[in-house]
């Protein structure tokens, strides 16, 4: 296929140069009807690439197969079979993936440290997860993508199981065998969901892990606002093989999906995907080079570590930058909040420990300076020592699930105080957001010891966006007159 084309970049400019008057959306015409004071800071060129794809980048009956010639080239440039654009990010994808594989009351294989999005989508499906238990890392407090052999166990104990979802790479970078786990799903006929939501590089460098299609997945859920050059909300979700139905899975998609998607996104799709399948492997090359260079100057300074995982993981996306900052005995919470105060650098992730620098192909040797620099002021700093997170071992993390959580979500519920929670079934998520893998599920069985870690981590400085209480003084739990279901089997 002839990548140097970019259809919706070209229907764009197209419609700019014909001179088209719409009396359609968007309401601000190309924005002539922005306030000046928005233009001021947004630009006028933004509102100007804001254009319908119907009679507007196409015609009224898509006669032109502009997004659909986009998406085959996008399939065509990661080796699926099939793509489909989604503005609404991959949170949308991963459940139109979810509810292509499995409907409801029927049985999903699902790793427990997965995004709060697919938890959102067993909830709106009313698909049975079975619980599959990541890999715990104890010493370091991290989950990691689980295993083929506990996978293959789980589809023996449960045969009627859809298919498997797997997290891979996780907000960290750690990977999963990708590749063993698709021939174990399909050694029983079953296909495999990987939500690669950080992985949409992937495929255009050698020296980068496994990607999902290259690896034998069934589909696909990149957020190519993430690691590659779209804007938020820019994701893309793929398919190759015959155990998912292609039309399913777009059905799904429009079910969940906008009517009216704007093209900001499939544009900045479009464009990147001609970007990396011309330059990729030289960007990456060097984002990788500069990667390896500035996680040598981090690991050199004093109280600072970049973790490595060695044989607890597959493999791992070394443009992901784990950094312990423990050894200056204050939180990752502490640094992320002061390097933004004091340095004017901000970082995506961060916990009691750890935090995470991201590099893509837009770094270069200046902003990496500055991250260097910046890790080095905050060595210097004076910070109080952190407030402690009680932390529960692996197996304390693992609640019994007494009912399915859509039934829990969507039960009679009331408002407890958090002393009287402990026993009751949590009809809410309490996810620490970011990396977002909820701690607390609707329909698992609260307990002492992961309330004591979350609300001991909101006092830290963890972020809790779920909970209807935001200080967890009280939790939302299903009402106590309302019997327990057959839950979810883990």
């Amino acid at each position: 296929m002839d990548h140097s084309k970019a259809p919706v970049l070209e229907a764009l400019q197209q419609f700019r140069e014909r001179g088209y008057v719409p009396f359609t959306p968007p309401g601000h015409r190309q924005g002539k009807g922005v306030d000046p004071r928005v233009l001021d800071v947004l630009g006028k060129q933004v509102f100007e690439a804001d254009v319908l794809a119907l009679n507007g980048l196409d015609d009224r009956l898509m006669h032109g197969g502009v997004i659909e010639h986009a998406q085959e080239l996008m399939a065509h440039a990661v080796h699926a079979e099939k793509a489909f654009f989604s503005t609404c990010g991959s949170s949308l994808s991963v459940k139109s993936a979810m509810l292509s594989v499995a409907g409801p009351h029927e049985k999903l294989i699902v790793p427990r440290h997965a995004h709060k999005s697919v938890v959102s989508g067993l909830i709106l499906s009313g698909v049975c997860p079975v619980w599959i238990s990541p890999n715990w890392d104890a010493e370091r407090h991290l989950a990691h993508p689980p295993g083929a052999d506990r996978v293959r166990e789980l589809f023996e104990a449960e045969p009627e199981a859809k298919g498997m979802l797997l997290v891979t790479p996780t907000d960290y970078g750690t990977c999963g065998d990708i590749a063993e786990i698709a021939e174990v799903c399909h050694s029983f006929g079953k296909p495999l969901i990987v939500d690669e939501a950080w992985g949409a590089h992937l495929p255009f460098h050698d020296d980068l892990p496994p990607w999902g299609m290259d690896a034998g997945a069934d589909v696909v859920v990149t957020s190519v606002h993430k690691s590659g050059a779209a804007v938020e909300q820019s994701s893309v979700f793929h398919l190759q093989g015959d155990l998912v139905d292609a039309n399913v899975l777009k059905a799904r998609e429009d079910l969940l999906g906008t009517t009216s998607p704007t093209s900001l996104v499939y544009a900045t799709l479009d464009g990147w995907r001609r970007q990396m399948v011309q330059h990729g492997e030289l960007l990456l090359t060097a984002a990788l080079a500069l990667a390896g260079s500035t996680r040598a100057a981090i690991d050199e300074l004093p109280g600072l570590h970049v973790m490595e995982f060695g044989d607890l993981v597959h493999s791992y996306d070394p443009l992901k930058m784990v950094i312990d900052v423990s050894g200056l005995d204050i939180s990752g919470y502490q640094a992320t909040d002061w390097l933004r105060e004091h340095q004017r650098v901000t970082l995506g992730l961060s916990d009691h420990r750890r935090v995470v620098a991201h590099f893509t192909h837009a770094d270069d040797h200046r902003t990496a300076q500055i991250l260097v620099d910046a890790l080095r002021a905050l060595t210097e700093a004076d910070l109080p020592t952190p407030k402690p997170v009680d932390l529960p071992t692996p197996d304390e993390l693992q609640l019994e699930t007494a009912m399915l959580p859509r039934d829990a979500f969507f039960a009679e519920v009331e408002q407890v105080p958090a002393e009287r929670a402990a026993g009751r079934i949590a009809a809410e998520m309490i996810t620490p957001y970011p990396p977002g893998a909820p701690a607390i599920l609707p329909g698992e069985v609260i307990t002492d010891e992961v309330l004591d870690y979350v609300r001991s981590g909101l006092a830290a400085g963890m972020q809790l966006p779920d909970p209807a209480d935001p200080e967890l003084k009280s939790v939302r739990v299903v009402n106590s007159r309302v019997r327990s279901s057959p839950g979810a089997d883990r």
